[in-house]
């Protein structure tokens, strides 16, 4: 039997946001490798084996997904969102360079799916409707120095910003640091969107001005948006909708 792996994206909560591509390679896996609570969203069925590990053993992961595609099986690595969006696609990759000839006749498919930057930004409307960048605020893989550097650049190059991993207990200073920076840097009070679980029962939307930001708005859950300089809040309907223009004026 040839064994492959699938490195897939579980988007971001909704199961109707799950493709149709990602359910279907699924039914056809008989192991399914991933951080605990993503693999909790698969359903178990018999000849299905489900491998939960912590968050923090990404490069472990992968290599054991690799290894039992080697032997044989099938193999779906989960991630939520998009698995190659701050998720295990990339981890998959580094294994197999590292791994050199190891892995090379290895089937490895990377299965996009839905990102909750991309959920978030469609309820509130169409933030990133022009250019924009996506950072991810932990510091557990990257100095915060370098954060920083990106925070400023993407300012000075007026880009919509959504940012993952904003804060979390084991390191609640970073996003208020991130929050003041932001508050120096932009000169202005655009609009900034708080969207947690998005596409979940527990979904909260805010949409609230720069200056009126505080760090413990966002967890973990919680995507944060933060708009470019032209980008507007327009109440059509009773309740706030962010664009950003797809133009910008000479």
């Amino acid at each position: 039997m040839n064994g492959w792996v699938k490195i897939a994206g579980l988007g971001p909560g909704d199961p109707d946001l799950v493709t149709p591509q990602v359910t279907a390679a699924l039914a056809e896996a008989t192991d399914v490798v991933g951080y605990i609570p993503y693999v909790a969203r698969v359903s178990a069925r018999p000849g299905l084996r489900l491998h939960p590990s912590d968050n923090r053993v990404e490069l472990d992961r992968a290599r054991h997904a690799l290894e039992m595609a080697a032997a044989g099986r099938r193999v779906v690595i989960v991630s939520s969102g998009d698995p190659g969006v701050f998720a295990m696609a990339a981890a998959v990759y580094e294994a197999v360079e590292a791994g050199g000839a190891t892995w090379s006749k290895t089937q490895i498919e990377v299965l996009p799916g839905i990102t909750a930057m991309l959920a978030a930004a469609a309820r509130a409307g169409a933030p990133l409707g022009h250019d924009f960048c996506a950072i991810n605020l932990s510091d557990n893989l990257k100095p915060w120095a370098l954060i920083e550097k990106r925070l400023r650049l993407a300012v000075e190059g007026d880009f919509a910003m959504a940012f993952y991993n904003p804060r979390s207990k084991s390191r609640p200073e970073g996003f208020g640091r991130a929050l003041d920076l932001l508050k120096q840097a932009c000169g202005d009070d655009r609009p900034v969107i708080f969207a947690r679980a998005v596409s979940t029962a527990e979904e909260q939307i805010r949409v609230v001005p720069l200056s009126q930001t505080r760090p413990e708005m966002a967890d973990m859950r919680t995507v944060v948006i933060v708009g470019a300089s032209g980008t507007r809040v327009i109440d059509p309907t009773g309740a706030p909708v962010v664009y950003t223009p797809r133009s910008v004026p000479e």
